[in-house]
């Protein structure tokens, strides 16, 4: 039998891990009028099997798809354990998108750089969810343009100067420097367990 024990970090660090730092600072970029933005999003599947076996005993859960079996020990975290069946599908996914806003006010030299995160989990009877969102809003001074070449320059709230490549050349019509940039970063992992679909 072929045994894969990768996917277990996942699932470990979706469904039990302790929640994310939060951290926050004062935001700045007061009567900017946002122009245009460009925005990236993916969604990656990290795992996907069906539960084959279940160990009550030492709540071992064994999952199975194409790449072979994997096993998950439930830690007293997981209140509803009982709630898993033989059948049941388990499903793992990462989502990641990019926003980034040209902000029409002169630079204050104030940059920032806010951090959120929030997390739901399923309510008693349910079967185990998890859902982890993290979001990183940085004010960023635009400190060079080369429209030739679609870049941009910008400095954040550390000092680190990032050149960014601008697939919307539009973008660029309005980007002067000592003008200010907002990104967004929002990064998302879900797990859950569901019951199988009805044939």
């Amino acid at each position: 039998m072929k045994m894969k024990f990768a996917p277990i970090a996942i699932v470990a660090a979706t469904l039990l891990a302790s929640s994310p730092s939060l951290m926050a600072q004062t935001s700045t970029a007061a009567n900017a009028v946002v122009v245009d933005a460009a925005v990236t999003d993916n969604i990656f599947q990290l795992y996907e099997g069906t539960v084959s076996k279940i160990d009550k005993k030492t709540r071992t859960i064994f999952f199975q798809n194409n790449e072979g079996e994997s096993k998950f020990i439930a830690g007293p975290e997981i209140k509803n354990f009982d709630q898993i069946k033989k059948g049941d599908l388990l499903n793992v996914t990462y989502e990641l998108a990019v926003a980034i806003e040209l902000i029409k006010t002169k630079s204050d030299g104030i940059r920032s750089k806010v951090e959120t995160s929030s997390e739901t989990m399923s309510r008693a009877g349910e079967k185990p969810t998890r859902n982890i969102t993290n979001t990183t809003t940085i004010i960023a001074d635009i400190v060079a343009v080369d429209r030739p070449k679609k870049l941009v320059s910008i400095k954040g709230p550390s000092g680190k100067i990032t050149v960014v490549t601008v697939k919307n050349p539009q973008l660029l019509n309005d980007a002067n420097v000592g003008e200010q940039v907002k990104v967004i970063y929002f990064d998302a992992m879900a797990a859950s367990i569901t019951p199988p679909k009805k044939r």
